[in-house]
């Protein structure tokens, strides 16, 4: 691993298709911006919006490895959080065996810790805490997975700006395009921690999208902002129902079976600095 980036690819969900950087005829977002830092490398952007870790695993792998990537970009986990049918072995599975093929493929890899998604997306209390404690559940998975396979990771709670408005999309779920040129930044940057030669720079100019006004604010929540919420809240509420009952009764939170994920990094493993 390391030297000469001949190959990139970029897995996962919406945030790696680009959602939340507009352009003209589409999106663009992180993968493009962190691939003009390697103008010489093929690219492969193999990410579709709504995936989850078995999709990227099932349906995705198999064509990234099939690039011969020299360097993989992964974020994906937060759809998997966002259902009801969560379940933090499976996840584990999923990303072990994602993160563990690309890196013996020869592929540096980096991928993502999560931030308090409710610290930006506004959420009643208990749906913030559900989320919250899911949340934690995924980055203990990413945590575990990342040491195992000695990958890099983009702490995104350290992510300069994490909790700043500019940072994000009208949505408030995926990066607005400076977040995007943050996130690209901050992946180039760890991918040449791990020896990848990096020849270019993401700036963090905004240019070439699409301005957002007050109105496109207005047009999503009405007809995205409030549906999303509606089904997701659903999803959550017997999860958050839970925690407040464990609050009420002093009950302790249901723990993954013994043994099924290994132990949290070390803050400094679960950085990768």
């Amino acid at each position: 691993m390391g030297g000469t980036v001949r190959g990139l690819v970029v897995l996962g969900d919406s945030t790696t298709v680009g959602v939340g950087d507009p352009v003209p005829g589409g999106w663009r977002g992180v993968g493009p911006l962190l691939a003009a830092a390697f103008p010489d490398a093929r690219y492969l952007n193999t990410s579709v919006t709504g995936a989850r870790a078995g999709t990227v695993r099932r349906e995705q792998l198999g064509r990234a490895l099939a690039a011969r990537p020299d360097a993989a970009v992964l974020v994906v986990g937060m759809n998997d959080v966002l259902r009801s049918d969560f379940d933090p072995v499976a996840l584990h599975a999923d990303l072990d065996a994602v993160v563990g093929a690309l890196v013996a493929a020869g592929a540096a890899v980096v991928t993502v810790r999560f931030h308090d998604h409710g610290r930006v997306f506004r959420l009643p209390g208990p749906l913030r805490r559900a989320l919250r404690a899911r949340i934690g559940e995924l980055n203990a998975v990413l945590d575990a997975v990342v040491r195992r396979h000695g990958a890099g990771c983009v702490d995104l709670d350290r992510l300069e700006g994490a909790y700043e408005p500019g940072t994000w999309a009208v949505d408030r779920l995926h990066p607005s395009e400076l977040g995007h040129r943050r996130l690209a930044a901050a992946f180039a940057a760890r991918l040449a921690e791990a020896g990848c030669e990096v020849p270019g720079a993401v700036s963090p100019a905004c240019t070439g999208g699409i301005t957002v006004t007050p109105l496109h604010h207005a047009g999503w929540l009405v007809f995205k902002g409030v549906p999303w919420l509606w089904r997701r809240g659903r999803d959550l509420v017997p999860h958050a129902a839970a925690i407040l009952y464990r609050s009420w009764t002093g009950g302790e939170a249901v723990a993954a079976p013994p043994g099924a994920l290994p132990p949290p990094l070390t803050a400094e493993g679960q950085l990768n600095r």
